[in-house]
């Protein structure tokens, strides 16, 4: 076992000025990523800010098989977070990120390291306690790894480089399907030749989640953040849980039934899931609840309708704030969606049933890859 101070190096990440940093793009600026950038192992790039070039060091700019890690954040969950830099980029990252910068023969190895559950192990060890925040450059460096053979190290990095080559593929199959659907909505619906309302006048209840700040446990009801609705999608992955009771009297203001629709209003606002299950669980208050008037609008209808260009660019106009964005209640309910006849509704659920059979054929196949790809996880680092 090789102690990873041995053949890596550390870059910390640089606190600007508020002066220094904008949110749109422009000579002499120098994208800035920050720990939201890295999502499920890759950067993303939607939702970045600049900073002034002249306040950006070399050593600050992202290189290839570098590994950027959120190594400070308000959530243990988020702690550790890691992507892999694919090329050389004049993109620099902020106070609450580092790069871990490994030595040429061991990078693609190591990147695949800083994914794995075992590297997720020791840093939530690490990250315990006091430090329950933040990495120090020490809990990276005392980390250890078996750095196997050559021959063995190229074997894994190109096996998992394969099976993550096809979850990809599966993943934009998915997405295909998604776009037949928004396709099918715009053929339907896409011309307002139905007229429309504001939400406030085809829906039984428009609220958000709770206010208060709940007792978190262990184990128990699952309670969701933003976070799980940002595929459109309602997920129950969760690393925050509250009681039977707390959930009792939760509930009460949100008597969620099957068929309601979640809609992230904070934020990453615009994103929209339907409960389609009564597994209970509670959210916070960056997410609207919304329960249609089922005599006049279908729930996968009303889904589609706000996730719609149409709706987005509603929400665009009436969203308030520049760094944390929020659409408020009193909008969401001068949001105008179509209302065609129910019967053209119900055709459009039907499809949309039709489609997500075959999404989950393909999720299906995408899950027993990630269950290989944990298997050669397991085997490689342990």
């Amino acid at each position: 076992m090789v102690k990873l101070s041995k053949i890596i190096t550390q870059v910390r990440g640089v606190s600007y000025k508020p002066n220094d940093v904008i949110l749109e793009k422009k000579a002499g600026y120098t994208c800035l990523l920050r720990a939201n950038n890295i999502d499920r192992g890759e950067l993303k790039f939607d939702d970045v800010v600049y900073v002034d070039s002249a306040r950006v060091k070399n050593t600050q700019l992202l290189r290839a098989e570098d590994i950027l890690i959120c190594a400070s954040s308000g959530s243990r969950h988020l702690v550790g977070k890691a992507a892999c830099v694919i090329g050389d980029m004049n993109v620099t990252f902020g106070a609450f990120c580092k790069v871990i910068r490994p030595l040429a023969e061991y990078a693609p190895f190591l990147g695949w390291f800083f994914k794995s559950p075992r590297y997720r192990m020791q840093i939530s060890n690490a990250s315990a306690g006091v430090n329950i925040n933040n990495i120090r450059a020490e809990d990276i460096d005392n980390m250890e790894i078996d750095l196997l053979t050559v021959k063995q190290r190229e074997e894994a990095v190109r096996k998992l480089n394969a099976i993550t080559h096809l979850i990809s593929l599966r993943q934009r199959q998915a997405e295909k399907l998604d776009e037949l659907v928004k396709a099918r909505f715009v053929e339907m619906f896409g011309e307002c030749k139905y007229g429309g309302d504001p939400l406030s006048n085809v829906c039984k209840l428009i609220t958000d989640g709770t206010h208060q700040s709940p007792q978190f446990v262990d184990a128990g009801i699952p309670f969701l953040l933003v976070s799980n609705l940002v595929h459109n999608e309602i997920t129950y992955d969760t690393e925050k849980f509250i009681s039977k009771e707390s959930y009792q009297e939760l509930i009460k203001r949100t008597p969620v039934e099957i068929g309601d629709i979640l809609l992230s209003i904070v934020g990453s606002y615009g994103h929209a899931g339907v409960v389609r299950t009564d597994k209970p669980f509670c959210f916070q208050r960056h997410i609207a609840y919304i329960k249609p008037d089922f005599s006049k609008l279908n729930s996968e209808f009303l889904h589609q309708a706000l996730l719609s260009d149409a709706v987005k660019y509603q929400m665009e106009k009436r969203v308030k704030g520049i760094a944390q964005k929020t659409l408020n209640l009193s909008e969401l309910k001068k949001i105008v969606v179509p209302i065609p006849p129910l019967v053209l509704q119900t055709e459009f659920s039907h499809f949309v049933h039709e489609v997500d059979r075959e999404k989950e054929r393909i999720q299906r196949s995408a899950a027993l890859l990630e269950t290989l790809k944990r298997s050669l996880m397991q085997q490689y680092f342990g």
